[in-house]
């Protein structure tokens, strides 16, 4: 079994089964965020992907920019979301949430992300 990484310098690794990878256990991923590749869900907020799990589980960041907000409600849906803000301020709809707050999203919860004056945001989706 192999799995293909981003390495710190860009370029594609492989950790394989039964070959110390990082940390000497096969298996053992990694990315830069600088290189993950960028998509724009809306007029200012990016998903730049990190990893996927066999389970459809995900880790992202997004970033959004000043002025943004998501277009419509975000669903909860199927499972949980988490979320650590690395940076800036992130606003649920609800209220603000400076850098350093973790969020957990049961499943079937909503909101609408938006941010005033931008932020950066580590988001993990433990059941895809």
């Amino acid at each position: 079994m192999s799995e293909t990484n981003t390495t710190p310098e860009g370029t594609t690794g492989t950790a394989t089964a039964g070959t110390p990878g990082v940390g000497g256990t096969a298996g053992y991923v990694w990315a830069t965020v600088d290189d993950a590749p960028v998509r724009e869900l809306f007029p200012g907020i990016r998903s730049r992907p990190l990893w996927t799990g066999e389970n459809g589980a995900k880790a992202q960041v997004l970033e959004m920019d000043p002025g943004s907000r998501w277009d419509g409600i975000d669903v909860h849906d199927p499972g949980p979301e988490e979320v650590f803000v690395v940076s800036g301020t992130f606003n649920d709809g609800d209220h603000d949430h400076p850098a350093g707050t973790f969020l957990h999203a049961p499943a079937g919860s909503w909101h609408v992300p938006q941010s005033a004056t931008g932020c950066r945001l580590f988001v993990f989706y433990p059941e895809g």
